[in-house]
């Protein structure tokens, strides 16, 4: 009965590898290359980060020995690829081109980071207001408006950057009513950096406007003594 037993285990077995041999090899190959593959693209894309990285780490260092032109032409290729290194590289190509004078060149390469939804929120808010920043003085007081009147509430992180320039383009439209009532509120918000509050508060004072809630922390502010937040630099 034993030998009958292992016969029959016997051609069962070799029915099952007859029938389903060749199948479970070719998947297995398969699944083998299937992963070798992910291990080659993980190691690839790994050394393409850091090979980004050390490319925008020695652009920044030609930018801050004041080499601007071989800055910019390391960025620009990095700026052809995809992804958070490619962004920071246009940006820095962008501040590059307003620092040379050149808003319209600017302001094209902000709104490359602005228009690009694959990017956090936070970067494409500040790109838009630094593309308004650096057209202000050609653009429709109304288009500023509409551009980057959403990003001018409380509840955004760029709100005192948004609202100076909404408050500016009131100012343009000779709303001096709004313009103020904005840059009261703009100099109350503790959110907002202490540089910017300083701007608004004195801006909303010349049109007749009291944004002085405290006489001490106003002076503290003046005399630097606040703790100054780091803020982006826009109209003055």
């Amino acid at each position: 009965m034993r030998e009958v037993d292992e016969a029959v285990r016997h051609d069962e077995v070799g029915d099952f590898a007859r029938k389903y041999g060749w199948p479970l090899g070719i998947a297995f190959v398969l699944g083998l290359a299937a992963f070798g593959g992910f291990l080659f693209w993980q190691s690839s894309s790994e050394s393409d980060l850091e090979g980004q990285s050390e490319q925008l780490v020695q652009a920044t260092d030609e930018l801050e020995a004041g080499n601007t032109d071989v800055a910019d032409d390391e960025l620009a290729g990095l700026a052809q690829g995809e992804g958070g290194a490619a962004a920071m590289a246009t940006m820095l190509r962008a501040g590059i081109a307003a620092e040379r004078g050149d808003a319209e060149a600017a302001a094209t390469l902000y709104q490359q980071i602005s228009g690009n939804g694959d990017l956090p929120a936070e970067l494409r808010d500040i790109a838009t207001i630094r593309a308004v920043t650096a057209q202000f003085d050609t653009l429709d007081a109304q288009e500023v408006i509409d551009r980057v009147g959403p990003l001018a509430v409380p509840d955004n992180a760029f709100y005192g950057s948004a609202g100076e320039l909404v408050a500016h383009a009131y100012l343009k439209q000779n709303k001096n009513a709004e313009a103020g009532a904005l840059l009261v509120d703009i100099a109350g918000n503790d959110d907002v950096p202490a540089s910017l509050r300083s701007r608004a508060r004195q801006l909303a004072g010349l049109l007749g406007f009291d944004a002085i809630e405290s006489v001490d922390d106003t002076l503290a502010e003046l005399t630097g003594e606040a703790g100054e937040e780091p803020s982006v630099e826009l109209v003055e």
